[in-house]
């Protein structure tokens, strides 16, 4: 049984968020006698340009001191997502988590300009043998991955297990989490202009009357859908199995790391905070919740959500939860201690 440890609040005041997030990276560090590397990134989620509900970067100020204090240098760290958006590209990234107050310290986008520099994290599970991670990760041992607790349309919500699967993946490992299979080309959009196969390393795309992908050369590392001028370049959402390959994209994340997880549970809304857009909450803000097992924290969060509001709240996420302590990346049964 794994420890989750529990600080209640459900006031919207974002300074004292912070204060707690510190409160209870001090007690997984004094419990399990944590000791920190000179550099340990923090992976945290920016919020996508006119997304108003993601977690401020002032929740991050205390956390980022006490490291300073304790010798460590630290860094915020995230990868290029797949859709087009203005987090796609490196530049765009940065430029985007600057405006939203992520300023404190240097930023980190591990998987290279357009998404496409990874390494591959071999786990041979069910769905997945290898992970495409970002290759910025690869230089670090430990991390802190600071979640969001809120809902997903495909995996049921998002907190640590997502963090670390969508948020180490490079693109192509995004993409292959999503669908596992190539991205498909618009031919109305497409204006034949014949960057993307400049861009193709693999000599998977031709021009013909439009651009064709073809799919047994194609490594699906999406980077072609970054450098589409039209965006006539997608990659398609419907895959199978989308909650156990996000499971084992967590694993091949998590394998080899040392990582102390913290979520704040508040802004609970709908969807995530790639939503470029102003959400309501759907649930009263309950506190903020850490451990070292992202299974036991994830499931914490999911049971408190649903008990707090009387319903069953991203319940298709459990299914993740599940496949997750089947392949051995977690416990689902935990021991919520809550600390003043």
């Amino acid at each position: 049984m794994s420890k989750v440890y529990f600080i209640k609040n459900t006031q919207s005041n974002y300074d004292e968020l912070g204060k707690d997030a510190l409160k209870l990276l001090k007690k997984v560090v004094s419990e399990t006698g944590h000791q920190f590397e000179k550099e340990v990134p923090i992976k945290v989620h920016f919020g996508e340009k006119g997304n108003k509900t993601f977690i401020p970067a002032k929740c991050y100020d205390e956390v980022i001191n006490y490291l300073r204090e304790n010798g460590v240098s630290p860094y915020y760290i995230e990868t290029n997502v797949l859709y087009r958006g203005s987090r796609t590209t490196t530049e765009l990234h940065i430029e985007t988590a600057k405006a939203h107050g992520f300023t404190q310290i240097p930023i980190i986008i591990a998987d290279g300009d357009i998404g496409t520099d990874y390494d591959e994290i071999e786990i041979n599970k069910e769905y997945i043998k290898k992970c495409k991670i970002g290759r910025g990760y690869g230089r670090f041992k430990q991390f802190i991955v600071m979640s969001h607790f809120k809902g997903h349309i495909a995996a049921g919500f998002g907190g640590a297990i997502k963090q670390l699967a969508m948020g180490f993946a490079a693109r192509g490992g995004k993409l292959e989490q999503h669908s596992g299979i190539s991205p498909v080309v618009d031919a109305n959009k497409c204006i034949s202009c014949g960057i993307c196969v400049k861009k193709c390393n693999y000599g998977a795309i031709q021009i013909k009357d439009s651009a064709v992908i073809d799919g047994n050369k194609c490594i699906g590392c999406a980077g072609c859908i970054a450098v589409c001028p039209k965006g006539a370049i997608t990659n398609t959402w419907g895959g199978s199995h989308f909650l156990e390959k996000l499971s084992e994209y967590a694993y091949g994340a998590s394998k080899d790391k040392d990582i102390i997880y913290i979520t704040f549970v508040h802004n609970i809304t709908e969807e995530c905070d790639c939503l470029g857009t102003h959400m309501k909450p759907i649930a009263d803000n309950i506190g903020v919740l850490a451990g070292k097992d992202p299974v036991a924290l994830d499931t914490a969060c999911l049971d408190l959500v649903q008990k707090s509001s009387g319903k069953k709240l991203f319940e298709k996420g459990r299914q993740a939860l599940i496949h997750a302590e089947k392949i051995g990346l977690g416990k689902m049964e935990y021991e919520l201690i809550q600390i003043n």
